[in-house]
């Protein structure tokens, strides 16, 4: 949770991009405010899961379970894998569509402990069930509690709840508040952690206490997150920059500076999603364009990736035709093995590094060395990128076409003065355009939801080509009873006949 925190962690293998934990999300559900949750939630938890369900390559989430919490506490879905599910996932997201959104109900205390309880005990009992591979990544489990109560409440209500309870396996404890508040530039949502969560020490494990809008962009970004690589055992990459760089925050010259750095993903690459524009010719292969700078920082436990940067480059100097591939961030580590000194170094040298390069209107140009010797004697071909700065705390980084790569290309000079007929005709179906200052991609749909939703929909609808020998699996019933080897809950969920069709609502991004 914490960099010098260890709780629940085992060892870091990167033999692959590194997955989330397993994941328990408990809606914690109470009138009348759920029913103006309901709808954003299930067609967020819908949306989220079309796209985690869908993608190709190593696996990004690992295990979900899926709990509410109104009266009493009811497990709606036992842990499952996520990759490939959808269609168990989409059933259960409708019986939550489903359930009461008006009256009252007497409100158990201890509903939400219980929830918490049983599901680390399911957790506990599948994980003793697996391989010995698997259970590497099985270690400790992420818990997330959606409310619409105030936040404060319920973390006092667990904080007193589970004193007596063994969460040595619990990596994080959150409680996410529901607000009713709407964003008023919504390019910028993110969830809002509450600055006092550090007095949550009661369990010796925090509980994290954040808000979000409700409202289905809001929500997305939130379990997207979910998508991300947050492992901080090591740091990523090393951004060495020799001693003729920026020698007014540099080391001595003859000790040249490396800047300890995590890498983040801007976007999800088309080309892992089956059936999309830039995907649908490369279905064939599932690592796309995405075998890049970040699944190369993920693939050694044993060396990092290392960025030298051999040369400055004046912002105005680059074309934008010669970059490729997917961007990502860089940030200052949070490497939880590094001490707090080191830490708070190397962020304040990042820091320096991007206000220079900003001062000077400067890029910089690395090269990707590579992570080890191979067994060939054959000089290993070089990746070479440019990293550019921002007004924020991070560094862009994008792949940089090199000569090998080249076509030959003619670009002929603008003239000065074109016609005048013509200049007059285009400029008057400018003028027709609506202007915005920014590009904000929350405002842009694809309709890609629906379209993932829709190919699961379909019998003929294979995603992975393993799925080639499976027969449909037709599943009757809204509820899952838990894995055998589990043991039977105290309340079992509802069956209901049959599950309303899908939403077709669309998110509409908010001004």
């Amino acid at each position: 949770m914490h960099p010098g925190r260890t709780t629940g962690k085992g060892p870091s293998t990167h033999t692959q991009i590194d997955q989330q934990p397993p994941r328990l999300l408990i809606v914690h559900i109470a009138l009348p405010s759920w029913g103006d949750i309901c709808a954003n939630l299930c067609e967020a938890l819908q949306n989220f899961f079309s796209l985690a369900c869908s993608l190709m390559g190593p696996s990004r989430m690992s295990l979900f379970s899926l709990y509410m919490v109104q009266d009493q506490h009811e497990c709606i879905l036992p842990f499952v894998q996520v990759k490939g599910n959808f269609p168990r996932l989409q059933t259960c997201i409708s019986e939550l569509r489903m359930l009461q959104r008006e009256g009252c109900f007497r409100s158990q205390g201890a509903s939400l402990r219980l929830a918490v309880e049983d599901g680390l005990q399911q957790f506990k009992q599948y994980s003793t069930h697996v391989t010995t591979r698997a259970a590497l990544t099985y270690t400790s489990l992420e818990i997330t509690i959606l409310t619409s109560q105030p936040g404060k409440e319920v973390v006092k209500q667990l904080e007193e709840g589970l004193k007596d309870t063994d969460l040595a396996r619990v990596r994080r404890l959150q409680v996410v508040e529901v607000t009713k508040g709407i964003l008023e530039h919504v390019d910028s949502v993110s969830p809002v952690e509450d600055p006092s969560n550090d007095e949550s020490s009661i369990l010796g494990t925090d509980i994290d206490l954040q808000t979000i809008d409700n409202d289905i962009v809001s929500m997305e970004i939130f379990f997207k997150a979910w998508l991300h690589n947050g492992g901080t055992d090591q740091e990523q990459i090393h951004l060495l920059l020799s001693s003729q760089c920026f020698s007014n925050i540099s080391r001595p010259r003859d000790n040249p500076m490396c800047l300890k750095c995590d890498l983040q993903e801007r976007l999800l690459s088309p080309s892992l999603l089956p059936g999309t524009a830039d995907g649908s010719l490369r279905m064939d292969d599932p690592k796309g364009d995405f075998i890049t700078l970040y699944q190369m920082a993920s693939q050694s436990s044993t060396s990092h990736y290392e960025l030298q940067v051999i040369k400055a480059l004046k912002s105005s100097g680059l074309c934008e035709s010669l970059t490729y591939g997917l961007p990502f961030i860089l940030r200052p580590t949070s490497c939880w093995q590094l001490d707090w000194d080191e830490l708070e170094t190397n962020q304040q040298h990042f820091h320096a590094l991007c206000h220079s390069l900003l001062k000077r209107e400067w890029l910089l140009l690395a090269k990707g060395e590579p992570l080890g010797p191979g067994h060939s004697q054959r000089i290993p071909a070089s990746t070479f990128y440019v990293i550019m700065p921002s007004r924020s705390l991070t560094l862009l980084v994008k792949a940089v076409a090199t000569r090998e790569l080249m076509l030959p290309s003619t670009f002929p000079l603008l003239p000065e003065d074109p016609r005048d007929d013509s200049l007059k005709n285009v400029e008057s179906m400018l003028d027709s355009l609506e202007l915005e200052p920014t590009y904000n991609p929350l405002q842009v749909q694809s309709h890609l939801y629906s379209h993932l939703s829709n190919i699961y929909a379909k019998p003929q609808g294979r995603l992975h080509p393993h799925w080639e020998s499976r027969a449909p699996r037709k599943v009757p019933l809204l509820s899952f009873p838990p894995l055998p080897y589990f043991p039977s809950l105290p309340f079992m969920p509802r069956v209901l006949e049959s599950p309303p069709p899908p939403s077709q609502h669309h998110p509409h991004p908010r001004e």
